[in-house]
């Protein structure tokens, strides 16, 4: 296997990993753990308005959905950063571990680097919708810039 094909497939798992990350934590912890008026209250209860919890829930849902088949990988993943960025922040005084009561920040740190990696790498293999890439969006700098 060449270089390229094992970073192609290491962008693909990346990328299915984070999508089953996403619908894990929407679906099965927002929705039917936790229930969306519960986290709703979680949300009120760190100063955040309550609403913002079903915005979140359904743009983690979503972005599961379009992680796991590939659809527009590389800005779903950078779209979700300042979720987990927010989840980053709402967990940081709870210390570092995860494993800390109420959960602490390494976690959501480390899938804040995650989207932001994916992001770097578009979409990997078998995606139905590629990405267009990062020079096609912010144009080819020349060789002299």
């Amino acid at each position: 296997m060449t270089q390229s094909n094992l970073t192609e497939t290491a962008t693909f798992l990346l990328r299915v990993t984070l999508g089953i990350m996403f619908l894990a934590h929407s679906l099965l912890l927002k929705l039917f753990v936790f229930g969306l008026p519960g986290t709703a209250q979680f949300f009120v209860s760190i100063g955040l308005p309550g609403w913002l919890a079903y915005i979140v829930f359904a743009a983690e849902a979503l972005a599961g959905v379009l992680l796991l088949l590939g659809i527009q990988a590389r800005w779903v993943a950078l779209a979700t950063v300042p979720i987990l960025a927010g989840a980053t922040w709402a967990h940081f005084g709870n210390g570092w571990m995860f494993g800390y009561p109420n959960g602490g920040w390494e976690y959501p740190a480390y899938l804040t680097v995650l989207a932001i990696v994916q992001g770097m790498l578009g979409d990997g293999r078998f995606a139905m919708s590629p990405s267009l890439p990062l020079q096609a969006v912010f144009g080819q700098r020349s060789a002299s810039s």
